[in-house]
């Protein structure tokens, strides 16, 4: 969240009046491997929870502490492994679609209203 918000001031410091968005993606993968150096952490459901243990909480939280601080705010929802063979899938791949469709839309029309 603190990277968001801050790559957001960044681009402010420049001036003019940019239209601000933040992208997020969100794995709701069932397992998952993180990486220490040569050490592996793979997830187990209890003292290292899987993606999609977290996810709702994650969303949640980064829409009350960030998604207001940007003109648009888009979360991208899928199902990704690190692990061979590397399978990933949209989580509703018809929603993110109308989703990115419709942040789009607005960001065209923001830009058409300041220019």
């Amino acid at each position: 969240m603190t990277d968001l918000l801050n790559q957001k001031r960044e681009f402010l410091t420049a001036g003019g009046t940019p239209i601000t968005v933040g992208i997020v993606g969100i794995n709701y993968a069932t397992s998952y491997v993180s990486f220490e150096g040569d050490r592996e952490w793979p997830t187990d459901g209890k003292s290292n929870k899987h993606p999609f243990q977290e996810a709702e909480q994650a969303e949640a939280r980064l829409r009350t502490r960030v998604a207001s601080d940007f003109d648009e705010f888009l979360v991208l929802r899928f199902c990704a492994t690190n692990k061979p063979p590397y399978d990933f899938a949209w989580i509703d791949q018809h929603q993110t679609e109308m989703d990115y469709a419709a942040v789009l839309t607005r960001i065209s029309r923001k830009y058409e209203q300041r220019f």
